[in-house]
Formats: structure tokens, sequence, C-alpha cells
């Protein structure tokens, strides 16, 4: 297996998209060895589970089947399996905020200050025109497509009226923005969803090689942003400053 970079955790610099595709493909089978070690694990603490609840008291002593109750218990605190959807919208988590996707929490990528900033900057040019267009932005809020699908946009506008603490209905625009370790095609898959979802305008901003791009039938890179509704064009320098 190809040798990859050795970087600290959650540092930001994990710069996937600008690696050959055989490195990423080293990644990707590294995390899968990893999940592989985890559904081991899995199986051995419930055949330990097992023993412990139906083996004649000779073969375990009490404190051996104390310590394997306890540890199953234990692993499976740390392993998130499938959740209701109630569960989910009275959770938090540690560091970024969890995706749902029909009882799986999805994580979503940890953003480096190019995200951060290019985020800040488009809220504060549609809260510069919030009272003039009854715009609603609003940022990394959770967003109900269908039962059982909740999906975050970095940013999301709603035009006209504004949204319930829970958003079930299509903002006018939906922006994702680009982190070191997406994965394009699993970004393009969410455009998708926005787009089907009935989104207007789907867009896709790369602040590392400041690039804009539309998700209208098909991602393309435009020069700006037009949204038509409002007469507005979003410009490249109002983006990356």
């Amino acid at each position: 297996m190809l040798t990859t970079d050795q970087v600290a955790s959650r540092s930001g610099d994990q710069y996937l998209h600008r690696k050959t595709d055989q490195y990423r493909e080293a990644v990707r089978r590294k995390r899968a060895a990893y999940h592989r070690f985890i559904q081991i694990a899995l199986i051995a603490q419930g055949v330990l589970q097992r023993i412990a609840a139906t083996a004649p008291p000779s073969w375990l002593t009490k404190n051996e089947i104390a310590l394997s109750r306890f540890a199953l218990s234990s692993l499976i605190m740390g392993v998130s399996a499938g959740i209701s959807v109630e569960e989910y919208l009275h959770s938090t988590f540690h560091g970024t905020d969890r995706e749902y996707r029909d009882g799986a929490l999805v994580e979503r990528s940890m953003p480096d200050y190019l995200h951060g900033k290019t985020q800040a900057l488009l809220i504060a040019l549609f809260m510069a025109l919030r009272k003039s267009n009854s715009l609603y932005p609003c940022a990394e809020t959770r967003m109900k497509l269908r039962p059982g699908r909740f999906l975050i946009p970095d940013v999301a506008v709603f035009h006209g009226q504004e949204p319930g603490l829970v958003p079930d209905s299509p903002p006018l625009i939906a922006v994702e923005i680009l982190s070191p370790d997406d994965r394009l095609s699993e970004v393009r898959e969410k455009l998708e969803e926005y787009r089907a979802w009935g989104v207007p305008h789907v867009w896709l901003v790369d602040p590392h090689s400041r690039r804009l791009y539309s998700c209208n039938e098909g991602l393309r890179e435009v020069s700006s942003f037009r949204v038509g509704e409002l007469s507005l064009e979003v410009m490249p320098e109002q983006v990356f400053e």
C-alpha cells in the first residue's frame, strides 16, 4: 500500500483533491481497513457477550463476566448505529454537525480557514441585501429534504418568507464550499439532491482555486453567479476577497 503523508489530526492540511488518484485510493483503502477492524472488534465482543450470558459458571469467573459485559457496552457507546429522526434532531456532535441519511449519521468535512472566510463573506453579502430583498440567509442549518433525509448546506438563502427552525421547503440558493478533504463525487451528489429538492440556484465555490461552479443540468464553471429573481450578479471579487 502506498505510504500516505503523516499529518496532525484536524490540521486542515489534507488537500486530497490536489493528490494523485493513486494517493487518494491509498487513503480510501486505509479507511476501509479501519472500518473492517471495527467490524471485527464488534463481532469479537459479541462472542464474548454470548459466552458471558450463556456459559456455565464454571467456565468464567464473575470478574471475567463483568469485564466482558463492560467492554461490550463501552464499545457500543462509541459506535454510531442507526438512530431515529427524533434522536438526530435533539443531538449535538463534537466538531462539525452531522447529516442524516435514512437512519445513518454522515460526517462532514472539517473546514479550513479559506472555507470559513468564504462562508462569512457570502453570509455578509446576503445579509446586506436582507431588508431590501426579503432575504433570509443562514449557515450550516439542518434542512429536511424528505422524511429520513436531512442535509446541511454551507450557506442557504431563503426568499420572501422566513423558514422554520428546521426548514422543509427549498431555499432560493444553496451553496457548498469545497474543503480540502472533500470528494468531488460526493459533493456532486449532494448538489444534485438540492436540485431534485427544488432549489433554483445551486452553487459550488472552491476557495483554493478561486473558481465558481453552478449546478444546473450538470456542474459547470461560471464567471459569476446570477440570480434573476433578485436581478443580482455575484462577482468573484465578492466571494474571494
